[in-house]
């Protein structure tokens, strides 16, 4: 489903320096909502860590608020856009360990804008009213009805279609959320590739094996 942005106005003209600009501003937003929170990252804080002028910054993205919303919309778009491609006709001995892939890889490329969402939804998720009202359930529904519709069919055992989801959403994001844990654990100063594959490798495994899933 989509996050509806209040970023600006959208007749302005997207060109190659507008999309290099704002994803400098995301970026730069990324790392001082999550190191001081919303309420303590200004837009003069983002616009020194972008290197760019603060009107720079506004031209773009009116107030906080809506450069906030950007942030948060990166990543929900992308999480989605991927979760939205799962359909009722699929294999999900092929299409579960795909997703799998691109979560984890998600959570390796965009770790600061899931942590982001994660404090966001631990404070209550004040600012996502708006996105959980969204047909949010409607939504869900539908991206449940897929695994019923894979379990009427044969392709994989009667487990509960949304807590397979919740569990498939928190062992993938848990490698953003609490990498810093992980690496204490494993004893790496930071994740590596390898760290990733391997999470990539077990969860697959254990998850297919969990839903009756043949694993080669």
């Amino acid at each position: 489903m989509q996050f509806e942005v209040n970023a600006h106005s959208a007749d302005k003209p997207a060109g190659r320096i507008r999309q290099q600009n704002e994803k400098l501003i995301i970026s730069a937003a990324e790392q001082e909502f999550s190191c001081h929170g919303f309420k303590g990252t200004s837009m003069q804080r983002v616009a020194d860590r972008a290197g760019l002028p603060k009107a720079n910054i506004h031209y773009y993205f009116s107030n906080k608020l809506g450069l906030y919303y950007a942030v948060l919309a990166n990543i929900i778009d992308l999480w989605d856009s991927t979760f939205n491609e799962l359909s009722a006709e699929d294999d999900p001995a092929i299409v579960l360990p795909r997703y799998i892939a691109a979560k984890i890889e998600f959570s390796r490329q965009y770790p600061l804008a899931s942590r982001i969402f994660a404090m966001e939804i631990l404070s209550g998720g004040p600012h996502l009213s708006k996105f959980f009202k969204q047909d949010y359930r409607s939504w869900f529904k539908q991206r449940a009805a897929v695994f019923e519709h894979w379990i009427a069919a044969g392709k994989m055992k009667a487990v509960d279609p949304a807590h397979l989801i919740f569990l498939l959403w928190g062992s993938t994001q848990h490698y953003a959320d609490f990498a810093v844990q992980i690496e204490a654990a494993l004893g790496e100063e930071s994740l590596g590739q390898e760290v990733y594959d391997t999470a990539t490798r077990t969860l697959t495994d254990i998850i297919l094996r969990g839903c009756g899933i043949a694993v080669d």
